[in-house]
């Protein structure tokens, strides 16, 4: 087991998530800005869109992991199949859940202008799972931040 220290809870591995899933978040807000031509900060606490900080997150964690005490460590078994798992259900059942808040939505929307009832105050979120290209550009944010901050590592 190797001391990887950091600023968080002393734990260098903390901090690369951190700094994973901030980054991801920030560029929401930047891709977001290029996409619509505002600046729109509500990207940072959302949920959905590119990149994937799920997916940075726990990508960097294991990639960390593997960088510092090696593949074979169990700390990294671990880690893989924790990430595995986060990354198929933000493709796979959150994905499908934003499906089901849209077609919901639409029945909602059609029910209040067909008999002028209000059945939800607001719209249901539909951008809370991500496609896999948004998992993949996670996964590839989180890997880069895990080897830029664990190059002097070990």
């Amino acid at each position: 087991m190797h001391n990887f220290e950091g600023i968080i809870f002393n734990n260098g591995y903390m901090d690369i998530v951190v700094v994973s899933l901030f980054t991801a978040q920030a560029l929401k807000v930047i891709i977001a800005t290029f996409r619509e031509k505002k600046l729109n900060f509500r990207y940072f606490l959302d949920t959905g869109r590119m990149p994937s900080s799920h997916s940075a997150s726990v990508v960097s964690l294991a990639a960390a992991i593997a960088f510092v005490e090696g593949v074979s460590s169990t700390n990294f078994a671990i880690s893989a199949c924790f990430a595995s798992v986060v990354m198929y259900d933000a493709t796979g059942v959150r994905r499908a859940a934003g499906f089901q808040a849209q077609i919901l939505n639409k029945i909602v929307d059609g029910i209040w202008k067909k008999e002028g009832r209000k059945l939800l105050d607001k719209n249901l979120k539909e951008f809370i799972g991500h496609t896999p290209m948004e998992v993949f550009w996670g996964a590839i944010l989180g890997i880069l931040i895990a080897f830029l901050m664990t190059i002097n590592v070990k």
